[in-house]
Order: C-alpha cells, then sequence, then structure tokens
C-alpha cells in the first residue's frame, strides 16, 4: 500500500513538491534503494531523475540492465531540506512503504551507506561491505542485500564507478 496523497507521517511532507513512489517493474526480484529523493526527483516525482540518475542510467546501460525491469526507490519517499540525510524517525514513517515495496524480492542493492544502515539497521563501513552479497531477513524471508555506491560518489570517486558497475552486472545476472 503507497502512502497516502497527503501524507504528514514526518515532517518531511511539509515542504515537498511531490511525493516520491518507486519506479520501474513492481514485480521485478530486483530493487535498486537509494536513500531520498533529490531536487529533481521532488519536482517530477520520479526517483534518480537527476545528476545521480544520469550516471545510474549509462551505468545500467553499460551492464545491461533496463531501467524498466527493475524497481528503483527510496528509503523515504520525500526529499529532506538541503539534500540532507533523511533522520531515524523520518525512515521509521516510511519503513511499512518501503517493505511492502521489498516484498517478493531477491537482490536489493542498497546504493549508498544511508540506505544500507536503513535497511539492516546498523552502521557500516563502505570497504568492509560493498558488494558483498548478504542473505538477511526484511521480515518477508531471506533476500539478498548487497551494499554499494550511490550514483554520487562516481562523480567524487572516480574507482566507485566501476564497483557500481560491477554490482549493477551481478544485478543483471538475478533477472
Amino acid at each position: 500500500m503507497p502512502p497516502e496523497v497527503d501524507c504528514r507521517r514526518c515532517r518531511l511532507g511539509d515542504a515537498r513538491t511531490s511525493m516520491v513512489l518507486s519506479c520501474g517493474d513492481p514485480d521485478s526480484k530486483v530493487a535498486l534503494v537509494g536513500e531520498a529523493p533529490g531536487a529533481q526527483e521532488d519536482l517530477k516525482g520520479i526517483p534518480f531523475v537527476g545528476k545521480a540518475g544520469k550516471i545510474l542510467d549509462g551505468l545500467m546501460a553499460e551492464a545491461g540492465l533496463d531501467r524498466d525491469k527493475v524497481m528503483i526507490t527510496n528509503t523515504v519517499k520525500c526529499r529532506p531540506p538541503g539534500n540532507r540525510r533523511p533522520k531515524a524517525d523520518e525512515m521509521a514513517a516510511c519503513r511499512s512503504f518501503l517493505q511492502e515495496e521489498l516484498r517478493g524480492k531477491r537482490l536489493i542493492l542498497a546504493l549508498g551507506l544511508s540506505a544500507a544502515e536503513d535497511l539492516l539497521g546498523k552502521k557500516m563501513v563502505m570497504r568492509d561491505v560493498c558488494n558483498r552479497p548478504a542473505q538477511v531477513d526484511l521480515g518477508d524471508g531471506l533476500v539478498t542485500i548487497m551494499v554499494t555506491y550511490h550514483p554520487s560518489a562516481c562523480i567524487y570517486r572516480p574507482a566507485a564507478k566501476d564497483v557500481l558497475r560491477d554490482a549493477l552486472k551481478i544485478a543483471a545476472s538475478y533477472l
């Protein structure tokens, strides 16, 4: 069940332009989960359509992964002010929506540490977890979660691009 149109479960609903729900194939066995919508996503109501989205689209194409064949979403559905990280209570407010979106998935790519920490409920260090699949029970049975770089990391860390591309190739193999 998606959030109600006038959702005000947390303060993020107060300043949003659009609620940004998942896109792509909701029945896909693969989900890509980011942290939160950015400015372009808030304007268009679609995840990953800004600068990071263009990077993601390019790397998905290189990996042979069609955006329409996976589900793409964020841990929260509204843009945090100033693009700050979502706070724990904001992520908790959207948690039931995220769990519903992820039901039945076989592979979840957590794009960035914030998304991974929300999904897994613990702090991590990227070098310790990056591109290492782990079996996790998110309440609906075991699912493979793989933490990888957020597309925006590719702007500042060129090596992140190869790592993210490899993760996307693994995701393509699940389809």
